[in-house]
């Protein structure tokens, strides 16, 4: 096995019908895991490419609010069915609010807060077990550079900076995976964050980022967050638990 080979392991990735969610799916069969993506979509867009692609490997698909506490239950509890372990858990799935300081309204605060943080919190605690029994296994929470610094600058108008929700929300995000990691590290589960920062996705295309601030000048790709992933899914990282991996060009260095 290779440091960063993943074959026959056994994944599931929240909110990977699109975006940075099916670019990490695909990154993770690449390596040569099977997959179970969840989301709240009809489907998966990128899944029928993935079986095509990736014969050897499989794939299912299941409709999933993060925020359901017996849906996101019995996901967990289908990926074990399906695969007959679970060795990593991606919990990707987010809402943003662009809405600033005096236009965020109580709702649009409580749906990042409840999806960001508290769709992590129940995915984590419903896979512990099952990776406990198994020996081990790997979760790795997005979050956001937004979570460590307030997020990037918008460049020109359009209330493009994320809003307050959703950096509070990343910013638990990051203190709930830095506690979990001691929590379980002696069931030989390490738990640690990818914090991109402006990626080039559907949510982003109408967002003007300063990007001559950063040192990477440019926009990032929703597969290199999906290899940051992969890097912290593999056997490569056994001894890194913890840590917040930032992909962000730069931005959040200050």
């Amino acid at each position: 096995m290779t440091v960063f080979d993943l074959t026959g392991r056994a994944a599931l990735v929240t909110g990977g019908a699109r975006g940075i969610g099916a670019a990490t799916a695909r990154v993770l069969a690449q390596q040569g895991a099977d997959v179970l993506v969840v989301d709240l979509a009809d489907s998966a867009d990128d899944l029928p490419a993935l079986r095509k692609d990736f014969p050897r490997q499989r794939f299912a698909y299941r409709r999933v609010d993060v925020r359901d506490e017996p849906a996101v239950n019995a996901s967990v509890e289908a990926a074990v069915a399906e695969f007959g372990r679970l060795d990593v858990l991606v919990n990707n799935a987010g809402t943003a609010s662009r809405a600033g300081l005096g236009t965020l309204s109580a709702d649009e605060w409580q749906r990042d807060l409840d999806t960001n943080l508290r769709g992590m919190f129940l995915y984590c605690r419903a896979v512990h077990q099952p990776m406990r029994q198994q020996g081990g296994g790997r979760i790795i929470n997005v979050s956001s550079i937004s979570g460590l610094m307030g997020g990037p600058r918008s460049a020109g108008e359009g209330g493009g900076r994320s809003g307050p929700a959703y950096a509070a929300s990343k910013g638990g995000v990051i203190a709930l995976t830095k506690w979990l990691a001691k929590e379980v590290g002696s069931d030989g589960i390490t738990c640690n964050s990818v914090a991109p920062g402006p990626i080039a996705t559907a949510l982003t295309n109408s967002v003007t980022y300063a990007l001559d601030d950063q040192v990477i000048q440019r926009m990032g790709t929703p597969g290199e967050v999906g290899a940051a992933v992969a890097y912290l899914a593999s056997p490569g990282a056994a001894y890194v638990t913890g840590q917040v991996l930032s992909v962000c060009g730069g931005a959040a260095i200050g």
